[in-house]
């Protein structure tokens, strides 16, 4: 009786250890829009619309063209504050990475912290120096 029940058993065990390994290569499906996670040492951020894992910038550029485009061309300037109306967006480059920059409420802010995508933008490429 007891082979009867170890053998089952056994099967099982390598039947969810087969599974386990195999899901453990493929990301999983994201939890909400701007969900980010790190895939083989790169930031990756969930876009709900299209149901796929896109690389940070992707996900910007994606996000401002349904918006109508880069409101401001990426640059190390902000643009002229007198020029700048609300909800417009830029990509501030700054020691070799970016930023994504949206105007709201007067002045300039990180677009997660207007978006509330996920807390990791913040620390994303020059995202944690924008203010500096």
């Amino acid at each position: 009786m007891a082979k009867k029940i170890l053998i089952p058993i056994t099967l099982l065990c390598c039947v969810l250890l087969t599974l386990t390994s195999a899901t453990a290569a493929t990301p999983a499906v994201g939890t909400h829009n701007g969900q980010l996670v790190i895939q083989s040492g790169q930031a990756m951020a969930w876009e709900q619309s299209s149901k796929q894992w896109l690389t940070v910038e992707v996900f910007w550029k994606n996000w401002v063209n349904t918006r109508g485009g880069l409101t401001w061309k990426s640059s190390e300037q902000y643009p002229t504050y007198e020029q700048v109306k609300e909800q417009d967006t830029f990509l501030v480059e700054l020691n070799g990475g970016t930023c994504m920059m949206e105007f709201w409420h007067g002045r300039w802010r990180r677009a997660n912290d207007v978006r509330r995508w996920d807390d990791a933008f913040n620390d994303y490429s020059a995202c944690p120096r924008v203010f500096d």
